[in-house]
């Protein structure tokens, strides 16, 4: 395969799409910030099987970091992110600067996600998920994509996003693949790498908690919950944030008579790095 284009200006990017769609193709968008490990790779995967041109943005979104979290710090090398996509037909990689994509300095104007952008996540990082829907409603305006690619790891920014697309008659299909793992079920994420080895051994009660939920289904929501509780008691290097099991249509937590198809979050801190993790359970 190719090395993709590397496009740094959205003025550039709106132009090679142009051409590409004059041409009937069609195109996917797979948004992310870079630092890419085999978990982004599925979703560029699955944008080549849906799409004739796949479109990689990677943008360290400032508006999604709060002013104590990583922005300074967040990996970066862009050099080695284009290198991993030449194996999947990727077209182009839009890297544009903050300066680019923000010309302005902060937005003024921004995309907000209401009642469920202020739960869980967006408790304890405020403003984080209207950075998110503002840079994301941004990229599709830019690229015009016809499927947009996530994966399911960001279970609250897939339902977030989903909203966005449908409040405001976006003619862009989400499509969304499954969270991807490492042999021992830690989800992949760029910020596993700030885990030393004894972080990284107890980062794996967060996929451990999940199975334990998952296996307590049919005793009710209590028992999820204690059972996946239990798995972080003796985990000194795993600071539980929140436990949650919510609806997945309407993204709130489920009360004890719920019954049906739910969805269980997990969000710890293990060291320096926040971690989240979600899997489905059906409640008997």
């Amino acid at each position: 395969m190719s090395r993709p284009v590397v496009v740094e200006t959205i003025a550039a990017l709106r132009a090679e799409l142009a051409a590409r769609t004059a041409a009937g193709g069609s195109v996917a968008l797979v948004p992310t910030m870079g630092a890419l490990h085999d978990g982004h790779l599925a979703l560029v995967e699955r944008a080549s099987e849906i799409a004739d041109t796949v479109v990689v943005s990677i943008f360290v979104n400032p508006l999604q970091f709060g002013p104590d979290e990583d922005l300074d710090t967040y990996p970066r090398d862009l050099e080695a992110d284009v290198t991993a996509l030449e194996p999947f037909g990727v077209a182009f990689v839009f890297a544009p600067s903050a300066a680019e994509m923000y010309p302005h300095g902060a937005a003024q104007v921004k995309v907000t996600g209401g009642e469920i952008a202020g739960l869980f996540e967006g408790r304890t990082r405020p403003g984080h998920f209207d950075g998110v829907l503002t840079v994301v409603s941004k990229l599709l305006n830019i690229a015009r994509p016809d499927a947009v690619v996530f994966g399911q790891k960001d279970a609250q920014q897939v339902f977030l996003v989903r909203q966005l697309v449908d409040d405001l008659n976006v003619p862009t299909k989400v499509e969304i693949v499954d969270t991807v793992r490492a042999d021992d079920g830690l989800a992949l994420s760029s910020r596993n790498r700030y885990l030393n080895g004894a972080e990284r051994r107890a980062a794996v009660a967060l996929s451990r908690a999940l199975e334990a939920s998952a296996s307590a289904a049919d005793r009710g929501i209590d028992a999820v919950l204690a059972a996946a509780q239990s798995v972080f008691m003796d985990e000194r290097l795993v600071k539980l944030d929140y436990l949650k099991v919510v609806n997945p249509k309407t993204f709130l937590p489920v009360d004890d008579g719920y019954r049906g198809q739910a969805r269980v979050l997990i969000a710890a801190q293990v060291g320096s790095a926040r971690l989240i993790d979600n899997d489905a359970i059906y409640l008997n």
